[in-house]
């Protein structure tokens, strides 16, 4: 590791989304992940928010996304809801079998999830490439110490206080916020 990831990135999708084990390069990915949506679903509810844009003008690829719905997300066992709005999809996962880690997800613990967790996030990312070890240091901090004191030039005790290495998810950005009349308009 030569520098050290300092760009805003949206936490869910990193430590969340590996959690619905759908496999990694597949054609059709979450322009974004969410772990709140208003008062609909607040974060309390351990519920997991993907959000999908497709152009539905292409036949083909609205055909190979309904598969891909089908396949991956409405058959998935975590699998709670569907809302069309506008022209993008959101599906709800419900992610209380995760609850304790969605907990510690809140609290920027990442470090802290269980051992499943961590696998399960380390193998969707895989072994090569960069984002593969970020996350790594992210979810073993303690192995990272010593090279991230170095690239920041502070000493190994201020990042063994601290904990973690990678900030708190942003709450108001890890909030879709897209009213409710939308929401029941499209129902």
């Amino acid at each position: 590791m030569k520098q050290v990831y300092k760009e805003y990135f949206q936490k869910s999708k990193v430590f969340l989304y590996p959690l619905l084990q759908i496999k990694k390069g597949i054609r059709f990915v979450p322009i974004q992940t969410y772990i709140s949506w208003n008062d609909i679903y607040p974060k309390d509810m351990n519920k997991f928010l993907c959000l999908y844009k497709i152009n539905k003008e292409d036949e083909v690829a609205k055909k190979q996304f309904e598969i891909f719905c089908q396949m991956h997300l409405k058959d998935h066992e975590l699998f709670e809801a569907h809302h069309i709005l506008d022209d993008m999809d959101m599906f709800i996962f419900d992610f209380s079998v995760y609850q304790k880690d969605v907990k510690k997800f809140l609290k920027g613990q990442y470090s802290k999830f269980s051992s499943y967790t961590k696998d399960t996030i380390l193998t969707f990312f895989g072994k090569i490439g960069t984002i593969s070890e970020y996350v790594e240091s992210y979810l073993y901090p303690e192995y990272f110490y010593d090279e991230y004191a170095e690239i920041l030039k502070i000493p190994v005790k201020d990042l063994k206080e601290v904990g973690e290495l990678c900030d708190k998810p942003d709450m108001q950005k890890e909030e879709f916020q897209k009213e409710l009349v939308l929401l029941e308009l499209f129902k």
